[in-house]
């Protein structure tokens, strides 16, 4: 599935749903920097993509970078609350209190 996703992406079609699938893809191999990477386009493309901010907040967990984590996860949060994504609200709720009860609360 990655190889067709990266053989569409080199041949200019970029888009968020593309650059969605290869960041699930990615993380779902073990790859969290680059699910990061392609994650990051795809809000950078539509910052209102709630799932997608729900995964760039877990790939940036699974580097170690808990700060850009919640950063992911608090933008993700308003995103969902925005358009009623309720299942992406909840979840990314859960993630931000687990962070909070590990002691990585914003200073």
């Amino acid at each position: 599935m990655l190889e067709g996703l990266e053989k569409m992406l080199a041949k200019g079609v970029d888009n968020p749903l593309l650059r969605f699938g290869l960041g699930k893809g990615y993380l779902d191999q073990g790859d969290a920097a680059t699910a990061a990477m392609h994650l990051r386009h795809c809000v950078e493309q539509d910052p209102k993509y709630s799932a997608a901010w729900r995964l760039l907040g877990k790939a940036l967990e699974a580097q170690g970078d808990l700060g850009a984590a919640r950063d992911a996860w608090t933008e993700g949060l308003a995103a969902a609350r925005a358009h009623g994504d309720k299942q992406a609200e909840k979840e990314m709720t859960v993630f931000l209190k687990r962070l909070e009860k590990r002691g990585n609360s914003p200073a």
